[in-house]
């Protein structure tokens, strides 16, 4: 499974993506709707622009002679100098007609050749050359779509004898399209991965690294270790998560105080019949088979005065109390454990029945590594337990001890 910080970057890449491949279609839209009101704008003004300049490099009035097309003395078909000088200086195809025929052009046949000869779509004759109006918008020129402009020329009598034309090829508009996105596409990614990169740096401050914090100090928790109270910064939910937690572990160190308080109170009265009460049992049959050998294996002596044989008599039961390191007075254990600790113990080996190191019941009784070694050393000095060396690939061999 994923770990939340890379399910939230996907879902932020996601959405960024998303987010971008919708903008991207919106500008393309509205970058054609703006590239249509443009490049109509520019047909209109470059008509205007081409009919200044013939006028004023070719003075005279638009006349027919003999069948072809003159403007003042100049003979304008097949005159392409005019037509490419046009072209030249607007960037658009540009044409000259006498009526609805092309004379000279920029336009291209699919030979490759100048249109000269072909013929103008019938909306636009209709539009120019008998209503006398200005065209412009999209035309078929030599079956190519353009966004076009057309006037017509009028000879002296104001009489309606050719067009002037400009065209703006839609492969440019689509070409000048698709290079604007591409543009916007790159910029789009590189702010994509830069915000990319801000939400990771904002999600391990604020989030992913509390939250690993709040996770080792519960995984103490969950393997018996009680940590200290975590401190972290982040979001109002992290803190509140960390109070939350902090306060788990307080009610947990109450509660593990009480329980071993009650434990060591009432162990007696729980364990009535336990193991603690056959250990002390053997341990006092062991004492006493050990009184019964020491005053067996005294010497016979010499009879003596009265005064001096009661010192001798009394001598050996001083020395065997002096001899027995199991007798305290109270109990029968040596100076040091208590019968309450050991009953801990003895319930958490029974508990457990395995091998087990003073580490580990230590861990589990919640004492001391050396205080629990010297009840599992009288233990095993008793009997109820054993012990053998364990060694490992590294370190020192653990001591275990194993219940019999």
């Amino acid at each position: 499974m994923r770990s939340i910080k890379h399910q939230t970057l996907i879902l932020l890449l996601g959405s960024l993506v998303i987010l971008a491949c919708s903008f991207l279609v919106l500008f393309g839209w509205f970058l054609k709707d703006r590239d249509l009101a443009a490049t109509t704008i520019k047909a209109q003004a470059d008509l205007a622009t081409c009919g200044e300049i013939i006028d004023i490099k070719y003075p005279g009035a638009w006349s027919v002679r003999d069948g072809e097309l003159y403007k003042g003395p100049l003979r304008i078909n097949l005159n392409n100098e005019i037509v490419d000088h046009l072209a030249l200086l607007t960037g658009d195809t540009v044409t000259l007609f006498l009526g609805e025929t092309r004379v000279a052009t920029t336009v291209r046949g699919s030979n490759g050749e100048r249109a000269i000869g072909t013929k103008v779509s019938a909306k636009v004759a209709q539009t120019v050359l008998k209503n006398g109006q200005t065209y412009l918008g999209e035309a078929d020129v030599v079956d190519q779509w353009y966004q076009a402009g057309y006037v017509p020329l009028r000879s002296e009598n104001g009489n309606i004898i050719g067009m002037l034309y400009v065209g703006i090829s839609h492969a440019y508009e689509q070409q000048f399209i698709t290079k604007s996105l591409i543009t916007m596409a790159e910029l789009g990614l590189a702010l994509t991965i830069f915000i990319a990169f801000l939400t990771w740096l904002f999600l391990q401050k604020v989030i992913i690294y509390p939250l690993h914090n709040i996770m080792l100090g519960t995984q103490e928790v969950a393997t018996g270790h009680l940590p200290q109270k975590i401190n972290v910064s982040g979001a109002k939910e992290i803190e509140e998560l960390e109070n939350a937690f902090n306060q788990m572990v307080e009610q947990i160190q109450t509660l593990t105080g009480e329980v071993c308080r009650a434990t060591q109170s009432n162990i007696e009265n729980d364990l009535p019949e336990s193991e603690i009460h056959t250990i002390l049992k053997q341990m006092k049959d062991s004492e006493t088979t050990e009184s019964i050998e020491s005053i067996e294996s005294i010497e016979p002596i010499e009879p003596i005065e009265p005064t001096i044989d009661h010192t001798v008599s009394t001598r050996p039961k001083s020395q065997l109390v002096m001899d027995t390191p199991w007798r305290t007075g109270e109990e029968g254990l040596p100076k040091g454990l208590n019968k309450v600790t050991l009953s801990l113990i003895v319930q958490f080996l029974q508990a457990t029945r395995r091998p087990l190191s003073a580490e580990e019941v230590a861990e589990g009784v919640k004492l001391t590594r050396v205080t629990v070694r010297h009840y599992l050393e009288f233990l095993e000095q008793r009997g109820f337990l054993k012990s053998e060396q364990k060694y490992g690939t590294v370190g020192r061999p653990v001591k275990l001890f194993i219940p019999l």
